[in-house]
């Protein structure tokens, strides 16, 4: 019997390892990919996370990971495949036929980031292709790049980019925007963001890096535009499919918390990206991680009290 289980070992997930090691909790962290880290490994360079300015995304998580190693955390790799509650405690199951029994659960399994699905994407993701503006944008001053998509996210992620790029392509597959229509207004304001409606891209080229899109218009029409940065905004998927039923999700499936990372589920505790929360970055995953051992410590005390 654990004191907590922690699920998922990104960002989130590790700095709930640390804290729950520092806190001298008896937990494990159950985490699908060998040595994974999460998301941030595909980053090519993160600098705004503060004292590490300029580090690669799969050096800063293997820093993260190192640290709960050295404090002594265990790592499981196995896919979890069902959550279950068991006499007050929870019961978390894998594909391997194995069961783990704890008092709580910290659930930091974060999201997908929703794909094109198209010719060059997974080659240059990295190399060109983001999901991130925020973490990326700073890295095309005075260069092109396009958005993809038509939501809040994408027209934010384009008024964003166009304080670096000399030149934003917004391309957009329908006729109209979705997102609010004040920022609808901002981004025809902005001289520098050129919007491309009812058109697809349908494949990213490059050479080492990323240096062309191609994209159709509904009419068929076929172009090639010369851009270095792709980024994508086509929404992002939540991994909480194994607490529906069990957590309150919200309508786009986010886990609803606030930092206290607090549950309507007793004993199940959420951190990163797979919260429902403004802004989803390396910091903010980290902070709820911390925050989540402190709920979890007062929750088994508690427990303790009755």
């Amino acid at each position: 019997m654990y004191d907590c289980i922690i699920l998922g070992s990104g960002c989130a997930g590790l700095s709930s390892a640390i804290y729950a090691q520092r806190a001298k909790l008896n937990n494990i962290v159950i985490e699908k990919v060998y040595q994974g880290t999460g998301q941030i490994a595909d980053s090519e360079r993160v600098d705004n996370y503060m004292g590490l300015y300029g580090e690669d995304g799969f050096s800063l998580g293997m820093k993260f990971r190192q640290h709960a190693e050295t404090l002594g955390t265990q790592f499981v790799e196995a896919t979890v495949i069902r959550i279950k509650p068991s006499d007050g405690n929870w019961k978390v199951f894998t594909n391997e036929g194995n069961v783990w029994e704890s008092k709580s659960i910290i659930y930091a399994l974060g999201t997908e980031r929703r794909k094109l699905d198209i010719k060059g994407e997974k080659e240059y993701t990295g190399k060109g292709v983001s999901y991130c503006a925020v973490c990326d944008g700073a890295f095309y001053r005075e260069k092109t790049v396009a958005v993809i998509g038509g939501g809040d996210t994408a027209l934010g992620d384009a008024l964003l980019l166009a304080k670096f790029a000399e030149k934003v392509y917004l391309i957009h597959r329908r006729e109209t925007f979705r997102a609010n229509k004040t920022v609808q207004e901002n981004i025809r304001c902005v001289k520098n963001i050129e919007c491309i409606m009812n058109t697809n891209i349908i494949e990213i080229t490059g050479e080492k890096r990323v240096n062309a899109i191609k994209t159709v218009s509904t009419s068929g029409e076929e172009k090639t535009l010369t851009v270095n940065g792709v980024f994508v905004a086509v929404g992002s998927i939540p991994n909480s499919a194994l607490l529906s039923g069990i957590a309150e999700l919200d309508k786009n499936g986010y886990v609803i918390a606030d930092e206290s990372g607090i549950t309507t589920a007793k004993g199940i505790f959420v951190a990163g990206d797979v919260r429902t929360k403004k802004l989803r970055q390396v910091i903010t995953a980290g902070a709820d991680g911390a925050n989540c051992v402190l709920s979890v410590e007062e929750y088994l005390n508690q427990r303790k009290s009755r």
